[in-house]
């Protein structure tokens, strides 16, 4: 992207409209080796410039594929001219958003591009691994794909900045048959937020979590179908972190609580066990960076932590400029735009259970008959906390052992009720980064502990 060119166009911000104009360049790599033949190599760019405007309750928007300054003097003019003109029509007029105190935010990690023969490079040795050390699977893959988005943000009455960022991961999914000759599959995700070179010059860490994935997908393969039921479970991070996504994280996003979400009616009320506590981590979490940090938001916000569940209690919504004045809150940073040609929604960035003080081996211990649920790979929840997720790896637990592996199957149920339920929370923590697909795409992270707990699970 240019250095700033925008900076220079604040004369032209109108008095009495609050206005953000942003450019942005969103940078995508895509590779995939399906069985050792390369089916993806991809690479991409897009960028522009975005103005919206804010006027008495009313919105204003306008975007274009061209950066440069006559553009921006074009773009800012016209979103002007749509709040104008929309604001004729508004006849509930609102206040302006509150003072935002002037500053200038950047990030610590810009954008890299790491060379695509390298990046291809990469992928074959992961393949290669696997072919040499893993002769008996029906199928291999390992896909490369990095989602890079940096933004320069000018605003009239918040924060600027010029923050980036760069995330990659490399996703490998595994694939034999099982003991009746049906297909089943596993995969792993590794990532950072960062470039290839910074994360994946070290393959060793891959090769040990290609290691475990294999031995998880050949007990899968031995296994068993769960007894349906009312269970007692051990929710490994990763499922734990989806759960607390999709299934909490969104109905406590402000806009889906005015549009009538079960969050609404629980603030200041118990949600959850006194063990639970959730936090939208802007940058830092728990003392080491997010897995996907955000600075400052396409509203010019300065990000902050969102408490969201404290011990157990519903603490609060994440928020963008117009919801946090409607709830008399304070906005910290949660307005994001996947393309330059996005207005900005209310977006999780960092959600996650906070850690407990349980060791893994006395939650394991402690169930006499359930199950340790490991991997999910898909599943969806509505705004009313009910949910349902596959779980595509998980073990039995019988006397507080682990024992046989079973097949895929689902777990249901309220996250509210759930989440109740809760009586042991592990004190490690572990991240998985994914994409949010809210009305647009967006790079997220979820994560958390362990979570000892009761939820319904499907059988056959």
């Amino acid at each position: 992207m240019p250095e700033d060119i925008l900076t220079g166009q604040k004369s032209l911000f109108e008095t009495g409209v609050q206005t953000v104009l942003r450019g942005q360049e969103n940078r995508i790599r895509k590779i995939s080796i399906q069985n050792g033949n390369l089916v993806t190599n991809a690479r991409s760019e897009g960028s522009g410039i975005c103005a919206r405007v804010y006027l008495k309750g009313a919105y204003g928007f306008a975007s274009t594929a061209e950066y440069s300054a006559e553009a921006a003097a074009k773009t800012i003019k016209a979103a002007t001219e749509n709040a104008k003109y929309l604001d004729k029509f508004n006849s509930e007029k609102k206040n302006a958003y509150p003072m935002i105190a002037n500053s200038y935010v950047t990030s610590p990690r810009m954008i890299i591009d790491y060379e695509q023969k390298k990046l291809v490079d990469i992928c074959k040795e992961v393949d290669a691994y696997i072919e040499k050390n893993y002769t008996d699977l029906l199928s291999r893959a390992v896909s490369y794909d990095e989602v890079t988005m940096e933004k320069i943000i000018v605003t009239s009455d918040a924060a600027d900045g010029h923050v980036a960022y760069p995330r990659c991961r490399i996703i490998v999914d595994l694939g034999m048959k099982s003991r009746d000759g049906q297909p089943v599959e596993l995969f792993k995700m590794f990532f950072g937020c960062g470039h290839a070179g910074e994360y994946f010059a070290d393959l060793n860490p891959i090769y040990e979590g290609i290691d475990e994935l294999y031995k998880n997908l050949k007990d899968k393969a031995n296994g068993v179908y769960a007894e349906a039921g009312l269970k007692t479970v051990i929710l490994h991070p990763d499922v734990a972190g989806m759960i607390a996504h999709e299934a909490v994280g969104h109905t406590v996003e402000a806009d889906l609580v005015q549009g009538g979400s079960v969050a609404g009616a629980n603030l200041g009320k118990q949600v959850a066990s006194e063990l639970v506590s959730i936090v939208d981590f802007a940058h830092t979490a728990l003392g080491k960076d997010a897995p996907f940090p955000v600075y400052l938001d396409d509203e010019g916000v300065v990000a902050k932590d969102a408490v969201l569940v404290e011990n157990g209690i519903l603490k609060g919504f994440m928020h963008d400029r117009e919801s946090a004045l409607f709830y008399g809150a304070e906005p910290c940073g949660n307005a994001r735009g996947y393309e330059f040609s996005d207005e900005p929604l209310i977006r999780m960035r960092n959600t996650a259970v906070l850690p407990g003080k349980d060791k893994l081996e006395d939650m394991i211990a402690s169930v006499d008959d359930g199950y340790y649920l490991l991997g999910t790979g898909n599943g969806q929840a509505d705004l009313t906390g009910e949910f349902m997720f596959g779980i595509t790896c998980g073990y039995e637990i019988k006397n507080g052992k682990i024992g046989r592996a079973i097949l895929d199957t689902t777990v249901s149920g309220i996250a509210f009720d759930m989440l109740k339920t809760v009586d042991m929370v592990s004190d490690s923590m572990i991240w998985w980064a994914g994409m949010c697909g809210k009305k647009q795409m967006m790079p997220v992270s979820t994560g958390g502990p362990a979570i000892k707990c009761k939820i319904t699970i499907g059988g056959r």
